[in-house]
């Protein structure tokens, strides 16, 4: 019988893993709990589980999987716990909406679009990451021309030029997402 290969992070892949996915599996959690600082407790203590424990993985491609799941999983048990009861009011009938596959998924799905987008506009030139930002803000273009003290016409522009650089680029990612989300 043929042994089944393993996985174990190096430390520099560590740290790597952790820079690249801390703020979205702590804004991921914090949709199951609403309460930011909790969920990134709950991160935390999952990334020091994975490190003191060694963790090993069944392939490298199983380990974002496994912190979602690790982080889905302990936040239900933050969920049902008698004290999380007590303090809030959440109905049976939400808990068991969280517990299902298409709330997990859906969640999933949209924290890694939002991380994808957060790294995609960080390759912007740094005035066009300044107004892509602010617009993702909320604010208005007069309020970023304001903001940034330039003209109307080049916040515009410089969207323009963002949004070409940023539909081009999220593409390939998009698909990606899609093949592995969509049935």
């Amino acid at each position: 019988m043929k042994a089944d290969k393993t996985y174990r992070l190096t430390t520099k892949e560590y740290k790597v893993l952790f820079d690249d996915h801390h703020a979205a599996l702590c804004l991921f959690c914090n949709r199951y709990l609403n309460d930011l600082e909790l969920a990134k407790d709950v991160v935390q203590e999952i990334f020091i589980k994975v490190w003191n424990q060694k963790t090993v993985f069944k392939s490298q491609g199983t380990v974002k999987s496994y912190l979602y799941t690790a982080v889905k999983n302990r936040s239900l048990d933050i969920l049902k716990s008698k004290h999380y009861k007590s303090k809030c009011k959440l109905s049976v009938e939400m808990v068991q909406t969280m517990e299902t596959d298409s709330f997990f998924t859906s969640e999933l799905v949209l924290q890694e679009t939002a991380r994808l987008v957060d790294i995609t506009v960080d390759t912007l030139p740094t005035r066009c990451k300044k107004i892509i930002k602010l617009s993702l803000l909320g604010y208005k273009n007069g309020e970023i021309a304001n903001e940034l003290e330039i003209t109307l016409n080049t916040v515009k522009a410089q969207k323009k030029i963002a949004y070409r650089k940023l539909r081009f680029q999220l593409r390939e990612h998009m698909a990606a997402l899609a093949h592995i989300f969509l049935p």
